[in-house]
């Protein structure tokens, strides 16, 4: 909580809806959500839409959606960055008329044989304008120009970074760079420097790769004689075999791990917390414990990993501890993914009494909606080879003395179920695994379920009686 005197925390996210919000920016989003709550400050989202060719309504939509899913709630309206071009174009006057930026009339081809310049003698390109302190009073007023920040030549800047410790350029490292293009539209770096200040930005909490646009932007928030924000660079993600991040790693959008491969947002958030911060050796934290006990001073410098092993222990771990209604309606969704159609109120209740067999045994909601399939499958059933090779395999005579044994049954229930089959085994000489296989098998058309005795109750007398005729005679 900030004391007395202390400006209160104000923190943002700012992604670019060129495409969905990928798992990278949901732990940047999850980090400033849980520094402005614990801090009692405010967490603001800012759409940063300026990229007008590759900015899109659907994007915008599914980065609302995943930080909704996530629960990363933001205070006060949206802001979208495009609609704020004038006001960003407005600052950069402003450092024209204070002498801290000029207009440069550098054409295409000159940058390009200054650079061609650099790399022939071997040396870092530097933009060295010849307008930058030409007479305002000399400067054409009909060519097309840029607006550039003149940059400090010499001297360091440093930064105090909450995760990255003390970090310094020379001066000289930092270009001119453009303000205002030919056109009169703001650049990025003008607009996030802007908004930054015009929303009231504390603490700029954000990758690692962005370090080096900290420098540039606080040259232009000295100039501007802007209060600096705290800076919070985080480490990337990177793949478990430590490369960049891809698709092939987990790069994918907050939505796919939802719709595609079945996560729990609790999980999803708890593994992101767990990405390069720390609190002892704690691996399951709930969203209370993660509010108490986060600080960006405990994030790590290195790179973490991404492992979707880890993920998907924690996600098991979650879907054990959920609740069975909530459980049906996501299974729901996938099933009818799966079967191309919705299920029946009477096949939603069937997956509510089923859930507590079906939630043990799996660490997704796609493999749960994959274990439960049997539930809602016709005669003939498709066998899977293992199925098929466990009926071959049974003693002869096997499945049509325990459909016997089930049709003989007064009453179908859970213990009598299990007394039938487990007499049935030891009748036979044999344990009740060599009995439940193919059992199951014939049943479900798939060589792993649920418990044997699960599966017969819930499949009920008249299915279950209905399955093993149709084993026998396949």
């Amino acid at each position: 909580m900030a004391s007395a005197g202390e400006k209160p925390v104000v923190t943002r996210f700012a992604p670019s809806p060129t495409g969905f919000l990928h798992i990278g920016g949901a732990r940047t989003a999850l980090f400033n959500w849980l520094y402005a709550r614990r801090n009692g400050g405010q967490f603001l989202l800012r759409i940063e839409d300026t990229d007008r060719a590759r900015s899109t309504d659907a994007a915008i939509e599914a980065i609302l959606d995943g930080m909704r899913w996530l629960g990363l709630d933001w205070d006060g309206d949206t802001i979208y960055q495009f609609a704020r071009a004038e006001r960003h174009a407005e600052v950069a006057h402003q450092l024209l008329a204070a002498g801290h930026a000029y207009r440069c009339f550098l054409t295409q081809d000159e940058l390009a044989e200054m650079r061609a310049t650099a790399q022939a003698e071997k040396r870092p390109f530097r933009i060295i304008s010849p307008w930058r302190d030409s007479d305002p009073a000399s400067v054409p007023q009909d060519r097309p120009a840029v607006v550039r920040l003149k940059a400090p030549r010499d001297g360091t800047l440093t930064i105090q970074d909450r995760v990255q410790g003390e970090v310094k350029v020379n001066a000289e490292e930092i270009d001119d760079f453009v303000l205002l293009r030919s056109d009169g539209t703001p650049t990025y770096m003008l607009s996030v420097v802007v908004d930054d200040h015009d929303m009231g930005i504390t603490h700029v909490i954000r990758g690692d790769d962005h370090l080096n646009n900290a420098f540039r932007q606080l040259v232009m928030i000295r100039a501007m004689g802007w209060p600096e924000p705290v800076y919070a660079h985080v480490p990337l993600i990177h793949g478990s075999d430590g490369a960049k991040l891809s698709k092939r790693h987990g790069a994918l959008g907050v939505d796919a791990y939802r719709d595609e491969l079945g996560f729990l947002p609790e999980a999803v958030n708890n593994y992101l917390l767990r990405l390069g911060w720390g609190h002892g050796d704690e691996e399951i934290i709930s969203r209370e414990q993660a509010l108490e006990w986060f600080d960006i001073d405990n994030v790590g410098r290195s790179a973490s990993r991404f492992d979707f092993k880890k993920l998907e222990n924690l996600n098991g771990h979650y879907m054990r501890e959920a609740d069975d209604a909530r459980l049906t309606d996501i299974a729901a969704f996938h099933l009818g993914e799966m079967l191309e159609r919705p299920l029946s109120a009477g096949e939603q209740s069937l997956l509510l009494a089923a859930m507590p067999s079906l939630k043990p045994r799996a660490k997704t909601m796609i493999e749960l909606a994959e274990g439960a399939l049997f539930l809602f499958d016709s005669v003939p059933l498709a066998f899977e080879d293992k199925a098929k090779a466990a009926i071959d395999a049974a003693p002869p005579g096997l499945l049509a003395s325990l459909l016997a044994t089930l049709e003989d049954l007064p009453d179908w229930t859970m213990e009598s179920l299990e007394a039938a089959l487990r007499d049935a085994a030891e009748s036979k000489g044999l344990g009740l695994g060599k009995v439940a296989q193919p059992l199951r098998s014939a049943l479900t058309g798939r060589a792993i379920s649920p418990g044997i005795f699960d599966v017969l109750f819930l499949l009920g007398r008249e299915e279950a009686l209905h399955r093993i005729k149709a084993a026998l005679t396949a």
